[in-house]
């Protein structure tokens, strides 16, 4: 039986909470939020519209009994990947990140979001997911590159939008991403069945090595990505607002 996976709009990984990620590979503690780059600032990630609550993926219907361990290949829902950097003032080195948002199907919101950082200098990189709540926390996550040997990660904060979990690698990690096909990421539901998402990577190599993308164009991408979501929303209201009232119950007799 197929998984159900809810919608989950994870918007861009890149923001909000995961820009405090750079102080956490320098040991440093975790930053604010930084706000959107200015034109006359260095380049800071910015911060991206908050996810919306949505439910767990559900490996069967309510009411029906568990069912057994499931695949999920996931589908990029941007474009490419983005490269992020900015100037970690605390640890005074130049951190970047490298994210893609991927859902069930090319045309579907988001469910997962990935985001690797680097630390320039430092070979301990970070790994971290934006994941669907209410899943299993105390196991953690476990995540391979193709049918290569698997590490282990830990969640590290639950918000009703989703957990986010991650896990210090080294370099030796980070290029075997960039050889690989799919980043397959194993969770256990609610129902303790394992899911195991398989993530694309073509294209995270080179975005990886790349430059960085310019801060005004990320900003302007985002405010994009922010009035689709408001228009969606929107849409959604009028449909419900036009649906008709359900009838009412016959009396019993």
């Amino acid at each position: 039986m197929p998984v159900s996976i809810k919608r989950l709009s994870a918007a861009a990984v890149a923001g909000a909470f995961l820009t405090a990620g750079g102080a956490a590979l320098a040991q440093q503690p975790r930053p604010a939020a930084p706000r959107p780059a200015q034109p006359a600032a260095p380049a800071q990630p910015a911060p991206q519209p908050a996810p919306q609550a949505q439910p767990a993926p559900q490996a069967q219907p309510a009411g029906q009994p568990p069912a057994g361990p499931q695949r999920v290949e996931l589908q990029p829902s941007q474009s490419d990947w983005t490269k992020v950097c900015g100037k970690d003032p605390g640890a005074n080195k130049e951190i970047c990140y490298t994210t893609r948002d991927f859902g069930t199907a090319v045309d579907q919101p988001p469910v997962l979001a990935v985001a690797i950082y680097d630390v320039k200098g430092d070979d301990t990189k970070i790994v971290r997911l934006l994941l669907p709540p209410a899943l299993l926390l105390r196991p953690g996550i476990r995540f391979a590159v193709d049918k290569g040997a698997a590490q282990e990660g830990g969640f590290e904060i639950c918000f009703p939008n989703g957990c986010f979990a991650e896990a210090k690698v080294k370099t030796a990690t980070i290029d075997t991403l960039k050889k690989g096909t799919v980043l397959n990421v194993v969770v256990k539901n609610q129902f303790n069945n394992e899911v195991t998402f398989g993530i694309p990577l073509a294209g995270f190599g080179k975005s990886f090595d790349g430059a960085p993308i310019d801060p005004k164009v990320l900003e302007e991408q985002q405010n994009k990505l922010r009035e689709a979501m408001e228009a969606q929303a929107a849409e959604e209201r009028k449909k419900l607002e036009a649906a008709p009232a359900p009838a009412p119950a016959p009396a019993p007799r």
